[in-house]
C-alpha cells in the first residue's frame, strides 16, 4: 500500500516558498518609508498655514494657551491649541470668531 508519491516531495516545498514570498511582500510593504499607514508627527508651521481657523489669542507659554482654550471651550466654542513658528495661538472657527475675542477681554 503506498502512502505518498513524488508529487507530495514536491508540493510541499513549493506551497512553503510561495508562504514565505507572501510574507516578504507584506514585510516589505509594511516596513517601507514614505507609505506608512502611521500618521506623521506634527510640524509647527506658519500661523497662516491653518486653512479656515482664526487665531484669536497670542499667549506667552502653551500652559496659558492652554487656559485660553479650555475657557472657550467651556462656553460651547470649539478651539484649537497650535503650537506654531510664531509661538503658541489659540485658533477658532470664522463664525466663532467675535464671540471669543469678547470671551478673551
Amino acid at each position: 500500500m503506498q502512502i505518498s508519491n513524488s508529487f507530495s516531495y514536491v508540493f510541499g516545498p513549493i506551497v512553503a516558498l510561495i508562504g514565505i514570498g507572501a510574507m516578504v511582500l507584506v514585510l516589505r510593504w509594511a516596513y517601507s518609508r514614505g507609505s506608512s499607514v502611521v500618521a506623521a508627527p506634527a510640524r509647527a508651521g506658519r500661523g497662516d498655514e491653518y486653512g479656515l481657523l482664526v487665531c484669536v489669542a497670542s499667549p506667552s507659554d502653551y500652559i496659558q494657551g492652554e487656559i485660553l482654550r479650555r475657557t472657550l471651550e467651556d462656553q460651547g466654542i470649539k478651539a484649537n491649541l497650535a503650537q506654531t513658528l510664531d509661538g503658541p495661538k489659540v485658533m477658532v472657527w470664522p463664525a466663532d470668531e467675535d464671540r471669543a475675542r469678547r470671551l478673551l477681554r
